[in-house]
């Protein structure tokens, strides 16, 4: 596939957050475009690896044909001093303005700022998706091997489980997460968001031995129908 860059976002240190969408035929009628993310959680080095190695998978697949929008590397202040939190302390998945977005912390590293919506990155973001409508949303992440689904698209979880063995959750319920992205989606963009969290390295687990465990998985969701078909 073919990819262009668009006009990049700001940090809060003023590092360029690049985004990337997919040249296809099927963008110049499409109305809706499939989102991929990579560290949202800037300590996440395991599923910014995943985002990496499935966006340059696409770029080397020219039997592709869908609207994609692809940003690798959310908080890239986060991501360059291996931290969970953007530069001003504020973890981005509990800063997008959801109904249950709350002031208030369970610990430190789940800070949601001083008011919802408050972090650039976030307003990138978020400028994204109105500019490009979401229609499914994948961000990567890394704790425990889980997918998480909010909104219509259980049936993509089953179709990752199916390879993997991951269990399936549809909400954290031990787990809130006030102001994320699982909540934004389906209640501003009626988007279903796919919340992919791999595990963290350790003995025997690796970078490599994780995308090996998950390449086919994700190579059949991009070539098989079911992206393309599922009802959202």
């Amino acid at each position: 596939m073919k990819f262009i860059e668009l006009s990049p976002g700001k940090s809060v240190k003023g590092e360029s957050i690049h985004a990337y969408k997919s040249e296809s035929s099927s963008n110049d009628k499409a109305t809706k475009y499939n989102y991929i993310l990579g560290a949202v959680h800037g300590d996440e080095v395991e599923g910014a690896h995943l985002a990496s190695e499935l966006f340059n998978w696409l770029k080397e697949n020219n039997d592709i044909d869908m609207p994609i929008i692809v940003v690798p590397i959310v908080n890239v202040d986060g991501f360059k001093l291996k931290d969970r939190v953007n530069g001003n302390g504020v973890d981005l998945n509990r800063n997008l303005p959801s109904k249950q977005w709350t002031p208030e912390a369970r610990e430190a590293k789940y800070f949601p700022g001083t008011a919802p919506l408050s972090e650039p990155e976030n307003k990138f973001l978020v400028s994204l998706f109105e500019t490009y409508p979401p229609r499914f949303i994948l961000s990567f992440h890394s704790w425990y091997p889980v997918i998480n689904y909010n909104g219509a698209c259980k049936e993509l979880a089953e179709f990752l489980a199916s390879f993997n063995k991951y269990p399936i959750e549809a909400d954290f319920l031990s787990h809130p997460t006030p102001g994320s992205l699982g909540e934004y989606g389906p209640q501003t963009h009626g988007t279903p968001v796919l919340t992919f969290e791999c595990p963290v390295l350790s003995d025997g687990v690796t970078l490599e031995s994780i995308w090996k465990d998950n390449e086919e998985a994700f190579k059949k969701l991009f070539t098989t129908k079911i992206i393309e078909t599922f009802k959202s």
